[in-house]
């Protein structure tokens, strides 16, 4: 789609959406002259939802609603809030209280009608977080403008309670994230209230001693003085508090190691003025081998009720290997174990799949779900056959709207727990968070809805259809090669057309702010890898001419002097040149040069609106892969380096006879020769004997497919191909599998392999057709280089062959480790 199209559609969406916005008018209901009706007997909590509402409403629309316990006037709408506990609810919506009372916890009502005193709205909780989740319900579905408010009449009958018993987001305040530890307690109580209006019902902590260095140059309070303030505030609006709590030191059956940290932990059971459970994971970080760790937990819970005397106990065996994961098992079957552990956690660096871990699981155990949702790759739930392009410059903790993505996990995964608290290192995944907590309510509803919610509520009624959509593109924008992804310029015309037309008040908000970050950065790589790509296949064009040249050089007698330069006018000397000029020639004059200038442009607006630190020493991020991608903003995203590399090796060769061989041996570095076959395993387009597996709908966490990694940050730079810095991988100890038909029968067959990845020291083994080791467990080589081994005879003599690599068995950690970069089946 041009752009004078995309326009031209624009513009026809628009004019209807405003056609359709002036036919509805009429059939919503004007907000503008609002009183708040709170119950008399009305409790600490709901003062401060109905105090939270008022506030929301004045700074989406300089409306301030007065909030009375009984109006004295009758203004031109009531809107009552009240709790199943309220006392004297008027008759008038009488209709409303009995619904409440049919409510499951943290349920409400809306409803609303006309009598002879006019228009009234009644919100109605089952409890105190009902009420809150209520009047977040209806600030969501109302339409603010400068001095106006309304609200569609379908929004005015509802009645809801959530599906999930547990809807929280994990929010650590440590230099590791990337803007939280920069935030002050007023950024935190708005985004916890933020939260809230979603129907979040928790909230989870970090203490001051994790695996992250123990200040920040942000901090605008030390942590445990900002860890007390966080748990207040989500006590004012009765959220849970949980705490993730690792078990870092070395050798918990040690006593003294033991007593020393029943002491450290009560401390912060003691200064924290709600707290509802710890949740200590098994590992990333700590390593403590299951019986000492449950050992010690069941004294923990001990102290911790001597302080919170309903607070419970959780734990993950995330990183546990085999042997580790058979005794955490055993342990949690004995009776006693049940008196005192309240629930087992599922979360990234566990063995088995969800489904096997419930199954595996005594059924007494509730199990809380804790899904990263904010990474891209390493980790529990990376972005499908990412682009190499996007992985070494977005990098792992990008900003990272993924909607379908995340909402597929969702559906696939929480049937199995009570609920979630997300694994989270940041506000890159505030789109995620805000999904997660509306699908806890409701599953089944439309993403575009959930999306149309968040942008109505953060950017205003006007800017809803075209944030939504946005979202959706931008998640689009990873699908598929980015080569060929012209939809990646279309998303940022959408963007830009908004841009264009947005108030100074949303050209500020940080939220709108991210998204246009993200829009140009996709768009900057992408226009980087086509002129990147293009200077690749000149230049290789250009030294393909070697073939061209027909010349050379005749041996000289001793003492002699060289012979005339080569009869067309080219020697390898020539070529080189220039294909190193083309090389660089990329640099001098990008079209990609105003994308970058805004992006940089708008990474200074987000540290100035929300503290996000997206450069280390501009904005003194904690490092490049906390978040800090301006850092790898112009990182390149082809062959360029390695070919420059390899260029200057080959022009170092004593002789033209020795260059014109070594460029020869470039050109042809990925034949297989004839009747053989090449497959590079990172490469989506490339790999046609790779089995892929079930795929990342039916297996977002790649545990049944094969995966593909990446190097980032780049470790291996020019010494590499782009070939070796993406690989296929499988996990734990699944086969990663090719398979082959068609071979011929009579020929005898070798085969060529790169072993690259980020899991180095992890051995790897080689199967054919499951019965002919090709090589035991190795380490592979570092740098990586190719290897060669036979394949037998037998293995190959029915035409077919699958191979099948293992890394070793039984092993915990990230499961990582079994990655295959490329790989050649050579006729011998």
């Amino acid at each position: 789609m041009n752009r004078r199209h995309f326009l031209k559609q624009a513009a026809a969406a628009l004019a209807y959406s405003s056609s359709r916005h002036a036919a509805a008018s009429a059939d919503e209901t004007d907000l503008k002259d609002c009183t708040i009706i709170a119950p008399a007997n009305a409790t600490s909590r709901e003062r401060t939802a109905i105090t939270a509402f008022v506030e929301e409403v004045e700074k989406r629309s300089a409306l301030r609603w007065a909030v009375e316990s009984a109006s004295a006037r009758v203004p031109a709408t009531a809107i009552y809030a009240f709790t199943r506990s309220s006392d004297r609810v008027p008759a008038r919506i009488m209709t409303a209280q009995r619904a409440v009372r049919e409510l499951p916890a943290e349920g409400y009502v809306i409803r609303a009608g006309t009598d002879e005193n006019g228009r009234w709205i009644a919100v109605g909780g089952a409890d105190e977080r009902g009420l809150l989740f209520g009047l977040g319900k209806l600030l969501r579905s109302i339409h603010f403008g400068q001095q106006s408010a309304s609200i569609p009449a379908a929004s005015l009958d509802l009645k809801a309670s959530p599906r999930y018993l547990l809807r929280g987001h994990q929010l650590g305040y440590r230099p590791k994230t990337n803007a939280y530890d920069a935030w002050d307690v007023a950024m935190w109580n708005q985004y916890i209230r933020d939260l809230a209006m979603f129907g979040t019902n928790a909230i989870e902590l970090v203490p001051p001693r994790s695996d992250d260095l123990p200040e920040s140059p942000h901090f605008p309070l030390p942590p445990e003085r900002m860890m007390i303030e966080m748990s207040r505030i989500a006590d004012s609006y009765g959220l849970d508090v949980w705490v993730w709590y690792p078990a870092m030191d070395a050798n918990y059956a040690d006593p003294a190691t033991v007593e020393a940290a029943l002491k450290e932990w009560a401390h912060i059971y003691e200064m924290l003025p709600r707290l509802d459970a710890v949740f200590v994971p098994g590992g990333d970080p700590g390593h403590t081998e299951p019986h000492a760790m449950l050992a010690f937990l069941e004294k923990q819970k001990a102290s911790l009720r001597r302080y919170h005397p309903k607070a419970q106990m959780w734990v993950s065996p995330q990183g546990f290997r085999a042997e580790w994961m058979r005794d955490f098992f055993q342990i949690l079957e004995e009776a006693h174990t049940a008196t005192w552990l309240d629930g087992v956690v599922f979360g990234p660096q566990i063995r088995l799949s969800l489904p096997e871990f419930r199954q595996r699981l005594p059924k007494h155990y509730p199990i809380r779900f804790y899904p990263d949702i904010t990474h891209s790759l390493e980790c529990q739930y990376p972005v499908p056959d990412w682009d190499v392009a996007y992985a070494l410059t977005e990098g792992r903790e990008c900003i990272n709207p993924r909607p379908e993505g995340e909402a597929n996990i969702f559906r696939r995964c929480s049937s199995y727990t009570i609920g979630f608290i997300t694994y989270s290192e940041g506000c890159n995944d505030d789109v995620n968070k805000f999904l997660w907590s509306s699908l806890g309510w409701n599953p089944d509803q439309p993403v575009v809805d959930v999306l149309r919610d968040y942008a109505r509520y953060f950017m205003g009624a006007a800017y809803a259809e075209g944030i939504a959509q946005g979202v959706l593109a931008l998640e689009n924008n990873w699908r598929g090669p980015l080569l060929t992804n012209s939809s990646v310029d279309v998303t940022l015309s959408r963007f830009q057309d908004i841009e264009r037309s947005a108030s100074p008040r949303l050209l500020e908000n940080w939220r709108f702010q991210q998204l246009l970050y993200r829009a140009y950065y996709d768009a900057s790589v992408r226009v980087r890898l086509v002129e990147e790509t293009a200077c690749v296949q000149q230049a290789l064009g250009v030294l393909g001419r070697i073939r061209e040249i027909g010349w050379t050089p005749e041996p000289l007698d001793i003492g002699q002097p060289p012979s005339a330069a080569p009869p067309n006018g080219q020697s390898p000397e020539m070529l080189l040149e220039e294909a190193e000029r083309i090389l660089r020639s990329y640099r001098s004059d990008s079209a990609a040069a105003p994308l970058l200038t805004r992006v940089r442009e708008l990474g200074e607006a987000l540290f100035q609106s929300i503290r996000m630190q997206l450069a280390v020493d501009r904005y003194q991020g904690e490092a490049v892969v906390r978040g800090a991608n301006l850092e790898t903003l112009t990182y390149p995203v082809s062959d360029v380096p390695w070919l420059l590399a390899q260029i200057a090796a080959i022009r170092k060769r004593p002789n033209a006879q020795e260059q014109i061989a070594a460029i020869e041996e470039l050109l042809r570095r990925t034949d297989p020769g004839p009747g053989g076959f090449y497959d590079e395993l990172g490469n989506p387009a490339n790999r046609p004997h790779l089995v892929l597996g079930l795929g990342a709908i039916e297996d977002p966490e790649f545990r049944f497919s094969a995966l593909t990694g990446f190097s980032y940050p780049d470790r291996l730079g020019s010494q590499a191909p782009l070939a070796w810095k993406r690989w296929a991988e499988s996990l734990y100890d699944a086969p990663l599998r090719m398979r082959y038909a068609g071979l011929d029968p009579e020929a005898q067959y070798r085969i060529r392999v790169v072993y690259s990845g980020d899991a180095r020291r992890i051995r790897i083994r080689l199967v054919a057709n499951g019965q002919y080791e090709i090589h035991p467990l190795l380490q592979r080589p570092w740098p990586p280089q190719p290897l060669e081994f036979d394949i037998p005879h037998a293995a190959t003599a029915g035409g077919q062959l699958e191979l099948a690599w293992t890394r070793e068995p039984g092993l915990g950690g990230n499961g990582r480790g079994c990655q295959v970069s490329e790989v050649w089946l050579m006729r011998k």
